[in-house]
């Protein structure tokens, strides 16, 4: 399986109304340290299609990054993410305590 791949496969799991930050994504991934390449990976997804739910992953300071190169596309995640019922506050942040996704962990085979 390919970096992007991996990524996309752990972006998919994230369930409706949590988030999950790009540093996260990228742990989870087998790809630590490396969360700007989930950015990267993001910004190649069409957000027309729908399979990735790219829309929710954020940065680690609770907040949608912000991009010359989106298109716009910063607003519509946000809109997106309040449309799933997470509440942004009046500096644009979600509190990572109630949204963050926290994926179980995976139990070892024979267990």
């Amino acid at each position: 399986m390919n970096t992007y791949a991996a990524i996309y496969e752990v972006v998919a799991q994230i369930p409706y109304g949590q988030v999950a930050t790009y540093g996260q994504i990228a742990e989870l991934a087998g790809l630590a340290g490396k969360a700007r390449l989930v950015g990267y990976a993001l910004y190649q997804v069409d957000p027309q299609q729908g399979n990735i739910p790219w829309h929710r992953v954020i940065n680690a300071k609770g907040m949608v990054s912000e991009s010359p190169l989106r298109r716009g596309t910063d607003h519509w995640q946000q809109a997106l993410l309040e449309k799933e019922g997470i509440v942004f506050d009046a500096q644009g942040k979600v509190n990572l305590r109630q949204y963050r996704w926290q994926p179980k962990p995976i139990s070892p085979i024979g267990n």
